[in-house]
């Protein structure tokens, strides 16, 4: 593997995120995840690349709580999840924003929003969460009586991560982000991303077919192929290796 960054070598503090040797598998038996490890630092920005099938959603949703596992474990904060229910998860500062989007369609923007708040019963903390999403992506402030449904795809997936944003997470994980959306909305949206990381510190796992884009908002990215990690370093790194250039940038 390619070595990871200095940077992440020398930080004193342990991981925020630790995946240990995680194996996750089908209903058939059929391993998804074959051991899979790696570790995100608190205020790391990562991308995790790979080609479908990879299982690279299938390792998403195992951290959020929505899969179990077949062997391994995974840490947060130092401490382990793997017993840990799906909303409490949230609760302890992991958001998963989810390939596809996922909304409810017939509820408005505000509505959506307002669901990622559901564990904060202090009325003003929502509303202050929803001012710094509605200034992060103020098309949706536009939008807010507007059903879902009835949004752009640029839109939608940035509903989609403003409601995610609403929980104030201290990891965020987005799953495909620029699938479908015009390039020019795929900017912003990692122009977003990009400014949570540097201006907030927020940890971000960025799961992306568009490698270019990944490496260009993460600091370290892993390669994920038929559920191994095969690569690992820093997007420099990656960008120019053989293994990335060839599968990934038709190089």
């Amino acid at each position: 593997m390619l070595a990871a960054s200095a940077s992440a070598r020398g930080r004193d503090a342990g991981p925020l995120l630790e995946v240990r040797e995680v194996r996750v598998a089908y209903q058939t038996g059929v391993l998804a995840l074959q051991g899979v490890s790696l570790e995100v630092q608190a205020g790391e920005a990562i991308a995790l690349v790979g080609a479908n099938g990879a299982g690279k959603t299938t390792l998403l949703k195992a951290i959020a709580g929505l899969l179990p596992l077949s062997a391994g474990e995974i840490r947060f904060d130092g401490r382990p999840i793997d017993g840990v229910e799906a909303p409490d998860r949230v609760a302890l500062g992991i958001a998963l924003v989810p390939e596809g989007r996922r909304l409810f369609s017939r509820l408005t923007v505000a509505e959506n929003l307002r669901l990622g708040t559901f564990r904060d019963r202090d009325p003003q903390h929502r509303q202050a969460s929803l001012e710094r999403v509605y200034g992060l992506f103020p098309v949706l402030a536009e939008r807010s009586r507007q059903r879902a449904g009835t949004l752009s795809g640029g839109e939608g997936q940035m509903l989609s991560i403003a409601r995610a944003l609403m929980s104030r997470p201290r990891f965020l994980m987005l799953d495909e982000p620029s699938l479908g959306i015009m390039p020019r909305i795929v900017d912003a949206i990692m122009d977003v991303l990009t400014r949570l990381h540097e201006a907030e510190g927020l940890t971000t796992l960025l799961v992306e077919q568009n490698v270019p884009a990944a490496l260009a908002v993460a600091g370290r990215g892993y390669v994920l192929q038929t559920g191994r990690i095969v690569a690992d370093g820093t997007s420099r790194e990656l960008l120019e290796s053989d293994l990335v250039r060839r599968a990934y940038l038709g190089m």
